[in-house]
């Protein structure tokens, strides 16, 4: 039953925040168009319900040459693509704010699994042990306020199939309760690989040993 009311509530939920917000996302649409050469909105594949894809909509945070289809946490260098006001976006996560058209649309949840990039095989393969791809990916969800880019495949799949199990009317608030404090510390943001901030950790204590 929660199912079909998630979906009316999403419904509703998205329509009244697109009409609230409308004015700061215009305001945001045009420091982004005056800032910074390209368009508004960044466009991406991503993995939806039963695997279908669907293309998610977010303000553009970096310029139109960086990479298109790989998570930013993995990029060398994400900072040498990155705009100004997209840091900015990206840590406040109002870059997120036009996936309010994808759950409109019923593309997306409010909670839910992150959506996969088409190209994540291995998270995809590792979220169907779960079930956590038979239902609409969200905005946000049980594994983004529980690490966010910090967790290892692994265990963003288990939490998210965490979620699958005990999805419900009063979880789902947990998790955007969750969100609003995890927003509003910057928590669980990683920009570059994680593997050369662990090389330079392990060089920093064998330096220290010596």
């Amino acid at each position: 039953m929660y199912i079909h009311v998630k979906r009316i509530l999403d419904f509703l939920l998205s329509l009244i925040a697109l009409v609230v917000l409308s004015p700061l996302l215009l305001v945001l649409a045009v420091i982004i168009r005056t800032t910074s050469p390209g368009p508004v909105f960044f466009r991406q594949k991503r993995v939806g319900q039963g695997k279908t894809h669907f293309m998610i909509y977010k303000f553009r945070t970096m310029r139109t040459d960086a990479p298109k289809d790989q998570p930013t946490h993995l990029l060398k260098d994400p900072n040498a693509y990155i705009t100004p006001v997209g840091r900015f976006l990206r840590r406040s996560s109002l870059d997120e704010l036009p996936q309010l058209i994808n759950i409109l649309k019923g593309e997306m949840a409010v909670v839910g699994p992150r959506p996969a990039l088409w190209n994540q095989f291995d998270l995809i393969a590792e979220r169907d042990r779960y079930g956590a791809n038979d239902v609409r990916p969200g905005l946000t969800g049980w594994a983004q306020i529980n690490g966010r880019d910090e967790l290892p495949i692994d265990v963003k799949a288990r939490l998210d199939g965490e979620y699958v199990k005990r999805m419900g009317f009063f979880f789902d608030a947990r998790c955007i309760l969750g969100t609003v404090f995890k927003v509003m510390r910057s928590e669980g943001v990683v920009e570059g690989v994680q593997a050369e901030t662990q090389t330079q950790r392990e060089n920093t204590n064998a330096d220290t040993k010596q």
